[in-house]
């Protein structure tokens, strides 16, 4: 692994135990932990569900010195999301990755890291918040349509709501957060193998038909394909990146311009 690639640092996963993309999130989890992460904290409404998963990621560890811990938490109420933020701080004194959670005001106050590379020292920043949004942020695909136009709205810096997932949110709390060495990314995948993917081929076949035709590479991808990206986006590797959202699309977004393009006459 090149260095600069490991991670060493404290995190938070949030919707780790229980449904529809839980094997999407627990993928996710798994990665920060195979990636070096000192601690994975998980979070849910479920905490058997929490529990177990908490437990299988230790399999994975490559941390020495890994440990985790669960949080039953319900994301729909405010002050339990900052009681599980609180909680974090106080379990391991500092809070570095965040995966679909908030954790700004816990990151500001705690100092910034930094990294020893080849070209020398540098700072790292106070920590990394990563939001799974959608490449329908970007351009409308088969099967998800229903939340194309709020999304796209959010990539473009139209709405200044913090909470929402979409890829703008991310640019504005990214332009925000900068000054205080807090990095915020948000992941733009395409067609992904989860339970999701699964219920919107039983509604409509169409769909599978549609992703062999518009992926350059034929097929869905994998949940680890996803996951290890953002563990990327969590380690030093990434410390010039924020304020963007990251598309995992394999030039499907690319493909469906060049349709539209070529539909309403325009060519290739």
């Amino acid at each position: 692994m090149i260095s600069s690639t490991q991670l060493d640092g404290i995190a938070l996963v949030v919707g780790s135990g229980r449904g529809i993309c839980k094997e999407a999130v627990l993928s996710l989890a798994f990665s920060l932990a195979f990636a070096g992460a000192k601690a994975v904290v998980f979070a849910d409404m479920d905490e058997s569900a929490a529990a177990a998963a908490s437990e299988e990621s230790k399999q994975y560890a490559s941390n020495p010195y890994y440990q985790t811990i669960t949080f039953k938490m319900n994301v729909q109420e405010a002050q339990s999301v900052q009681d599980m933020v609180d909680f974090v701080v106080k379990e391991y004194g500092r809070l570095d990755y965040c995966v679909n959670g908030v954790g700004a005001a816990a990151m500001r106050k705690q100092e910034p890291k930094t990294w020893t590379l080849r070209s020398g020292t540098r700072d790292i920043g106070r920590g990394v918040i990563v939001n799974v949004a959608s490449a329908n942020s970007f351009t409308g695909l088969a099967g998800k349509e229903a939340g194309k136009p709020s999304r796209s709205m959010l990539l473009w810096g139209l709405l200044r709501w913090r909470s929402l997932y979409g890829s703008g949110a991310k640019k504005l709390a990214g332009l925000d957060h900068a000054p205080e060495g807090i990095h915020v990314v948000a992941v733009c995948p395409t067609y992904v193998r989860t339970p999701l993917l699964d219920v919107e081929l039983e509604k409509n076949p169409e769909v599978q038909r549609k992703i062999s035709a518009i992926t350059p590479i034929k097929w869905a991808a994998e949940c680890d394909e996803v996951s290890d990206v953002i563990a990327l986006l969590c380690s030093p590797a990434a410390s010039y990146i924020t304020g963007t959202g990251l598309l995992i699309d394999a030039a499907v977004t690319t493909t469906v311009c060049l349709y539209w393009k070529a539909a309403v006459g325009g060519g290739a």
